[in-house]
């Protein structure tokens, strides 16, 4: 694209992936976002120290409209977080104080980051707080500025809020007033960032429009809103954890490369080309083929290894990806010869892994006292037992009774990969 054009097929690129889930009129939307830059925003409040599986979907989103020549700003809830959303609770968040409030911030601000360019010569991406303007405004500048112009009847409207209404526990003051606050966030963007529209999931479709009818009755502006699917699966769960229960955290101190990309390889056959569409900047003809040739030969994983390797290398890096992609090939039967070391270094953070002394490699029969030490196996009479029956590997070669340890036997010197059965994998790390 040349210097400050936009790219006049994102509309479609969009629809053609399932991401467009309600907007304000798609026709004036596409006049446009076709007649010029515009400044779009999304917010992620830091209920946590990290993002999560569930926040790709809007995160995505900014970094496809900044690749089409738009301007997007990722906005951190320094304040929004303090009181939080109630959209799709059914019980009320805790409240988070400042030092807490203050960690998160430190965790997900970097992972904005990393989604987007702010070098970027003609539109570069911004991130701003929310605190920086709200936490100077007092309780009676804010119903007056802003509670003024909202009426009850349009907070009470939205499903989230009636529900809670309803329920047994109702719902606070505190968490009935984040629509106003987000309101007042759209209201202020387009007021001094020149802000004209607001994205996000689909459960955000009533605090976004909220805000529309802010910036038209203060300002007398208009704007546009735009909001994704939730990012769920097929038994309606959210993406945002594991089959086992676990959160799909973005961070790498959360959740390891190796088990951010084994979770995407658990991937429903059946999701495989909406996640592809949806959650990487593949192309669509890319990722129609790649759907294509996975569900004429299921069995390969081919889909979710490719879906998997993309976002790994997307939330992480390149490099992260090969190494959780290696990794995995190795613990599911591929061969561990010629396997880099800082594969193998992967795997020892993974699989149980037992430091071994060096001394021991001179004693003979030692096999099945190192088995034993690495709780391979519970007995001397089991480690007999699978070794006659061929039942325990070595870096995938199969061993029998009377086989011992050597340093032959050493990948770089230090690792060896045991097999008990075609399951268990564990790893012996050598003392140097």
């Amino acid at each position: 694209m040349a210097r400050g054009a936009v790219d006049p097929t994102l509309l479609t690129d969009l629809e053609a992936r399932g991401l467009i889930h309600d907007t304000t009129s798609r026709s004036d939307l596409a006049a446009r976002l076709q007649a010029g830059p515009i400044t779009v925003y999304v917010g992620f409040d830091p209920t946590a120290t990290s993002l999560h599986a569930g926040n790709l979907l809007p995160l995505l989103m900014l970094r496809r409209f900044q690749d089409a020549g738009h301007r997007p700003i990722a906005l951190a809830g320094g304040a929004t977080g303090m009181v939080g959303d109630p959209s799709g609770r059914s019980d009320e968040r805790s409240l988070l104080d400042d030092a807490t409030l203050a960690a998160n911030l430190a965790g997900v601000v970097p992972q904005l980051r990393q989604f987007l360019d702010f070098e970027r010569p003609d539109n570069p991406a911004k991130l701003l707080d929310n605190r920086a303007w709200t936490v100077g405004v007092s309780y009676l500048e804010f119903l007056r500025d802003v509670g003024k112009h909202v009426t009850v009847n349009q907070m009470a409207a939205k499903d989230s809020i009636r529900n809670r209404m309803e329920s047994e526990h109702g719902i606070s003051y505190t968490e009935f007033s984040y629509m106003l606050l987000q309101a007042h966030d759209f209201y202020w963007l387009f007021e001094n960032e020149g802000c004209e529209m607001q994205m996000g999931g689909s459960d955000q479709w009533g605090n976004i429009v909220l805000g529309l009818d802010l910036i038209r009755r203060k300002a007398g502006g208009s704007g546009f809103a735009l909001t994704v699917p939730l990012l769920t699966k097929p038994d309606g769960s959210k993406y945002g954890k594991t089959a086992s229960g676990d959160t799909m955290w973005l961070s790498a101190a959360k959740m390891s490369p190796y088990r951010f990309f084994q979770a995407w390889m658990q991937t429903d056959d059946a999701e495989v080309r909406r996640l592809l569409l949806q959650l990487t900047l593949l192309p669509v003809g890319t990722c129609e083929a790649i759907a294509a040739a996975h569900l004429d030969a299921p069995h390969l994983r081919d889909g979710q290894r490719r879906l998997a390797r993309e976002l790994t290398s997307l939330v992480h890096s390149p490099a992260a990806a090969a190494g959780a992609e290696a990794a995995s090939a190795v613990v599911f039967g591929g061969p561990v010869a010629g396997v880099a070391i800082e594969t193998l270094r992967m795997l020892a953070a993974e699989v149980p892994t037992t430091v071994i002394s060096r001394s021991v490699l001179a004693e003979e029969n030692n096999l099945v006292p190192v088995l034993r030490h690495a709780g391979i196996v519970a007995s001397n009479g089991e480690a007999q037992r699978l070794l006659a029956q061929h039942g325990i590997s070595l870096n995938d070669e199969k061993v029998s009774a009377g086989a011992q340890v050597t340093r032959d036997d050493l990948l770089h010197e230090r690792f060896c990969l045991v097999r008990k059965g075609k399951k268990q994998v564990a790893m012996l790390l050598f003392d140097q």
